[in-house]
């Protein structure tokens, strides 16, 4: 276990499963204290219905010899933010870390659908997830954020900035607008932390081996390779330790406001700082997306894992 987050105080929020889930666990590796939120604990379950819960990422925190708390929270309830901002000042007094990964809106992409046809509280729960609930937790943790010099703040996305400019076809309005939205909040972010000596960026993972993604393939963490038969550009997935390897080292980095405003990505991370996916590969997924895919070739990840 490395201590270099050792003193950090970190919160994860919406840290339930897939990739905000590694992120916890990996911040909590390195030593920080890991507050992990959701709104799945114990026999209570979101709307996402999934048996993964905040009390399964605390266990998986202490496995990895670090410690922290779980803390049920739904983001969209600023009464249940507030409290929670008040309950780290009130154990730590300070916030070094905050990690948004809220979500849980996939049931309601409408995969295709036009805006017609997509049923209108479907639509408007994405943008609630994706932005509001973003907005609300901003506004109670920032100031604890604030509060020493050098804090971070990832708004975890879907997509590059670049990849995003144009409308993501397959999904639908709702998904859209959520997930492209954090390019923007993570520039007014950027420019309200900079007198504080502030860090906000946002970040995507590649195409993630998320629980989700593997049940719906049929697969195993050690057999995802036999999703290849259904799908050969799953070739470039990667797995949700290296994300969480990205914020892990991207934390740990003095000069992280060198980035602050930008969207990054894992693939893109683990260039600069030198790590690699658990099969010793670094997959760079967003640009095999451009190269690859988009143009319709043959799946092939030579030279890009």
């Amino acid at each position: 276990m490395s201590d270099e987050l050792s003193g950090k105080v970190a919160l994860v929020a919406g840290g339930t499963r897939g990739a905000s889930r590694a992120i916890a666990v990996e911040l909590g590796r390195r030593g920080a204290f890991v507050y992990v939120t959701g709104r799945t604990s114990g026999a209570h379950r979101s709307e996402v219905n999934r048996p993964e819960t905040i009390e399964g990422t605390l266990e998986r925190i202490t496995a990895a010899g670090g410690t922290g708390a779980a803390i049920r929270v739904d983001h969209l309830d600023p009464e249940q933010v507030a409290a929670l901002a008040e309950r780290i000042d009130r154990e730590q007094g300070r916030l070094d870390i905050l990690v948004d990964g809220v979500w849980g809106g996939d049931e309601y992409i409408g995969w295709g659908k036009a805006v017609w046809e997509l049923p209108l509280e479907h639509a408007l729960r994405s943008v609630r997830l994706g932005i509001d609930a973003h907005l609300v937790t901003s506004h109670f943790l920032f100031p604890l954020v604030i509060r020493h010099r050098g804090g971070l703040v990832v708004e975890m996305t879907d997509g590059t900035e670049e990849y995003n400019r144009k409308f993501r076809e397959g999904t639908s309005i709702g998904f859209y607008v959520a997930k492209a939205a954090s390019h923007s909040i993570v520039k007014a972010e950027a420019h309200d932390l900079a007198p504080h000596g502030g860090t906000a960026v946002a970040l995507t993972p590649g195409w993630l081996r998320s629980e989700a993604m593997l049940e719906h393939y049929g697969v195993t963490a050690e057999t995802w390779r036999d999703a290849l038969e259904k799908e050969p550009h799953f070739a470039i997935s990667e797995s949700p330790v290296f994300v969480g390897s990205a914020v892990a080292a991207l934390a740990a980095d003095p000069d992280h406001a060198r980035f602050s405003g930008q969207t990054l990505n894992s693939g893109q991370l683990a260039r600069i700082y030198e790590f690699d996916d658990v099969d010793g590969s670094r997959p760079d997924a967003w640009r095999y997306i451009d190269e690859v895919v988009e143009p319709g070739k043959p799946a092939d990840v030579t030279g890009y894992r």
